[in-house]
């Protein structure tokens, strides 16, 4: 009040006028706010009510016959010691108090209370009065408390001040200030009373400031995020801003501003928007921003004329070996490289999304040769090599391409068709580019309904093993086959081996899939020698997925002592690229060596061709590939590798078989260059294992 008497001083001559001026002030502030006042007489160590305004009766439940009691009087005990003592700290600091307080309502609720207490000093400089202003706070301490789980939620600080209030004319001179304007400006409230409230704004923000500030002035109380204010230190402050029109006989004579530092919650509100769209390590965009520009793209397209665009599916060629020998910190460091080299043309018509692991996403605006020149320009990119910790890597990518609106009109449609292409791509070779194409895509366009339907293969018993007899060249005899795994889906129907095999490494459902083959290998070669009484030999092909499985021996050796089966009948085929970790390939072909069982070599000649692994492994069988026997009798080269993979294994005490064998003369040429054993559709197709009973074995069956 003292300060307003100052300016009414000032500014208003009349001793009478003052005193209506200062009644008004008096009536709006005591009667017409919410705010609780109440004025305590100083009465010794006591203090009596001598006046409450509206909201301070009705809060504190006060009557007429209420005034000049004391607060023992009034209060309850506990209150009143609390009041007592903030009261006393006014008489004995003879300086304003500001108290935090909390009550019970008789209806229960817990309302939160600030007071500032403030000393009525006589001519001797004793406190002859207290005039406590009680605010509720409890909806800001609501507030507080759920800002502070959105601060444990987001791991940010958010600093909260009390509201700073500013009285300022219409044309912008601050009148008079609260404390938490000295706090939040920098200034003290003399200095305040000197500037002007535009002084404070950042100079981008004053034309619309000044807009809103008229507006206010027309009667109207505006809030507003959106202003920057600029302290004493030049520190730039984003401000939660509330204007109230300040009336004296209905007409607008200046402003309340109510502002308060929501800084770090706007750093914070942005840090959230900026994760939510962003990769957190590549700093890329991510998939929710894909989905995201797609729709506002799509959305332009159904409006305009198509505009072509295009997506590129890209992923990175044996990342997952290089991850694994590296580890996982170094493989973030190549990733974040990565998006590095592929961000080199970034623009508003280029944007790399990170899908997630080594998968990324171009989105780019253009026709099919500009998708077609990006692809290429990104292959040249990643000719050059990574280097990390002074060490060189090379990666190669591989690049599905899709375009709108030929490929699709749907932001899915496009990802799958992109996403399908790249499938097309890995599976030709790896490391180029392939656009989609409709008329060439795989007979199961849903990988993941069929990897669904191959997940429940083995429970609904769809799974099957047919046998390819392998033949005894010299005699003719037939006691070995080879199992090869078909599925006979119920979805699907007949799914060919070059769809789901793949798939089935790819998902690591292989292991249980390769498990089941063992099992049920086992299981015929017991039947068949019970029902032969001679001994029949199954050869099965193990993956190097399931060659690395630490359990691999035992699963056998348990499948062994289940049926009771001779282990030397069970072959186990692995090919040579399993055999290129010479150290842990040993240890394994060994034990299972050491269980009896005999090992072949699948396709030998056809990979990674070392005479050191027919050296170091205990190797039983070589089997030649069918792209050799092909052109034996009509391709000298193709004749020459086989007699000598022939000869090697004979000198090495090694049995061969020839896969592929589909004419005579394959046969007759096999036969006289010692080749022991053929397998083939000149002999026979895969069959059932009744067909075998049948056929083979000249035994009838009971079904």
């Amino acid at each position: 009040m003292e300060q307003f008497k100052k300016v009414i001083s000032r500014e208003v001559i009349n001793d009478k006028n003052r005193r209506e001026i200062e009644g008004m002030i008096f009536d709006i502030i005591l009667n017409h706010i919410n705010d609780m006042v109440f004025i305590m007489k100083v009465d010794g160590d006591q203090f009596r009510y001598v006046f409450a305004n509206k909201s301070g009766a009705t809060h504190a439940r006060l009557t007429v016959e209420t005034m000049g009691k004391t607060l023992f009087e009034v209060m309850p005990a506990d209150t009143a010691e609390r009041l007592q003592a903030a009261y006393m700290n006014v008489i004995e600091s003879k300086e304003v108090q500001v108290l935090i307080d909390q009550s019970t309502l008789e209806d229960g609720r817990l309302v939160h209370g600030q007071s500032i207490l403030t000393p009525v000093l006589n001519e001797n400089q004793e406190v002859r009065f207290v005039v406590s202003v009680t605010r509720d706070i409890t909806e800001l301490e609501a507030e507080k408390s759920r800002l502070k789980v959105t601060e444990q939620r987001y791991r940010s600080i958010v600093d909260h001040n009390l509201d700073g209030v500013i009285l300022a004319t219409r044309v912008g001179d601050i009148i008079d200030a609260n404390p938490a304007s000295e706090i939040l400006s920098g200034y003290t409230v003399d200095e305040l009373k000197k500037k002007s409230i535009f002084d404070f704004v950042d100079e981008s923000d004053i034309d619309k400031f000044r807009e809103f500030i008229e507006q206010s002035l027309l009667g109207l109380s505006l809030e507003t995020l959106d202003f920057r204010f600029v302290n004493s230190s030049k520190r730039k402050m984003t401000v939660q801003l509330k204007t109230i029109p300040f009336t004296i006989h209905n007409k607008i004579t200046g402003i309340y501003l109510i502002f308060r530092d929501i800084t770090e919650q706007a750093i914070n509100a942005e840090t959230i928007k900026f994760m939510a769209f962003h990769d957190q390590l590549t700093g890329l965009y991510n998939r929710r921003a894909l989905l995201r520009d797609l729709d506002l793209l799509l959305n332009h397209a159904d409006s305009n004329k198509e505009e072509p665009f295009s997506l590129l599916s890209i992923d990175l060629d044996r990342f997952k070996q290089l991850n694994d020998s590296l580890g996982h910190f170094a493989g973030d460091q190549i990733l974040i490289k990565v998006a590095e080299r592929l961000s080199i043309d970034g623009t508003d018509d280029y944007r790399v999304y990170r899908q997630g692991g080594d998968e990324f996403i171009v989105l780019l605006r253009g026709n099919r040769q500009s998708a077609n020149q990006l692809a290429q320009n990104i292959l040249n990119r990643f000719a050059k090599s990574f280097y990390l910790d002074s060490h060189e890597y090379y990666i190669s990518p591989s690049i599905g391409l899709s375009m709108y609106p030929q490929d699709g009109k749907d932001a899915e449609t496009l990802i799958k068709n992109a996403d399908e292409a790249l499938f097309r791509v890995k599976e030709k070779g790896k490391a180029h580019y392939q656009f989609y194409r409709s008329d060439n895509t795989q007979s199961f366009a849903n990988i993941v309904s069929l990897e669904t339907q191959l997940r429940k293969a083995l429970e609904r018993d769809e799974l099957i093993l047919l046998y390819q007899p392998q033949v005894e060249l010299s005699s003719g005899k037939i006691n070995s086959f080879e199992a090869l795994i078909r599925w006979n889906s119920k979805e699907f129907g007949l799914v060919p081996p070059s769809e789901f095999i793949p798939l089935s490494e790819d998902t690591g459902l292989i292991i249980p899939i390769g498990n089941w083959v063992i099992e049920q290998a086992c299981m015929q070669i017991k039947e068949w020698n019970d029902l032969c009484g001679e001994e029949i030999t199954i050869a099965i092909n193990i993956s190097a997925k399931q060659f690395q499985q630490p359990t691999l021996v035992c699963t056998i050796q348990k499948a062994i002592q289940t049926f009771q089966i001779n282990p030397s009948l069970l072959e186990i085929e692995i090919t040579e690229g399993v055999m290129q970790d010479t150290a842990e390939t040993a240890p394994i072909l060994k034990s299972l060596k050491d269980l009896g069982i005999s090992i072949a070599i699948d396709d030998f000649g056809t990979g990674y061709s070392s005479l050191n692994y027919l050296k170091s492994f205990p190797i039983d069988v070589l089997k030649v590939d069918q792209s050799f026997v092909r052109g034996i009798h009509n391709n000298e080269k193709d004749a020459a590798i086989t007699t000598t993979i022939i000869h090697l294994a004979n000198s090495l005490g090694m049995k061969v078989v020839a896969e592929g064998i589909e004419e005579e003369a394959q046969a007759n040429f096999l036969l006289n260059t010692n080749c022991h054993k053929g397998q083939g559709y000149f002999y026979s197709k895969p069959l059932s294992k009744r067909d075998i009973e049948q056929v083979i074995f000249n035994r009838p069956t009971n079904s």
